[in-house]
């Protein structure tokens, strides 16, 4: 039997979410050019989706950090596998998660890029889930709060599956 992924977060729902805060983000750095980071892999399709809804000049570039596994729990071991390739000294810095739950992974590349001197640094998150939360980080831009359930989809995996899917999904395992 396969696994049950029930949706919890509809594609026409993301995509309202991801207009609005590209909106948002227009405006707060109008007359500013922004550096979009997409922390692979889970954040490629909000990051891109948001990217062409933000009006003012974007650049980009892309980390590699792993700190599940294939597991379903954050263990805090955070690895850096992929560095960005340029510089973001005195650039308007954003980082792209696909969500935040433990804040593991944060806590460990915010500290690292802001002794690279942006000339800020703040995060956007499609999905938040706060009771998740063991380490303390800032996210100033966030589609959804999510209650503490595994979810896959629109770019967020289990094992490498389901990135595919056009929703955000609960799962559930066959046992």
């Amino acid at each position: 039997m396969a696994d049950k992924i029930t949706e919890l977060i509809s594609e026409d729902l993301i995509d309202t979410k991801v207009r609005q805060l590209g909106e948002r983000i227009s405006r707060e750095y109008s007359g500013k050019s922004i550096h979009l980071i997409c922390i692979l892999k889970g954040s490629i399709f909000f990051f891109s989706d948001l990217a062409k809804r933000i009006k003012v000049p974007v650049t980009m570039d892309f980390m590699s950090v792993s700190s599940y596994g294939s597991g379903t729990e954050s263990k805090g071991d955070v690895r850096i596998k992929k560095d960005l390739d340029d510089s973001i000294k005195g650039k308007h810095v954003i980082i792209v998660e696909d969500i935040v739950d433990s804040g593991y992974t944060l806590s460990k590349i915010i500290p690292i890029l802001r002794d690279r001197e942006p000339a800020s640094l703040e995060v956007a998150t499609l999905l938040d889930k706060p009771d998740r939360r063991v380490v303390d980080v800032e996210v100033k831009y966030t589609c959804f709060n999510i209650p503490d359930e595994f979810v896959v989809g629109y770019g967020l995996d289990y094992d490498q599956k389901y990135r595919d899917l056009p929703y955000v999904g609960v799962i559930k395992f066959d046992n």
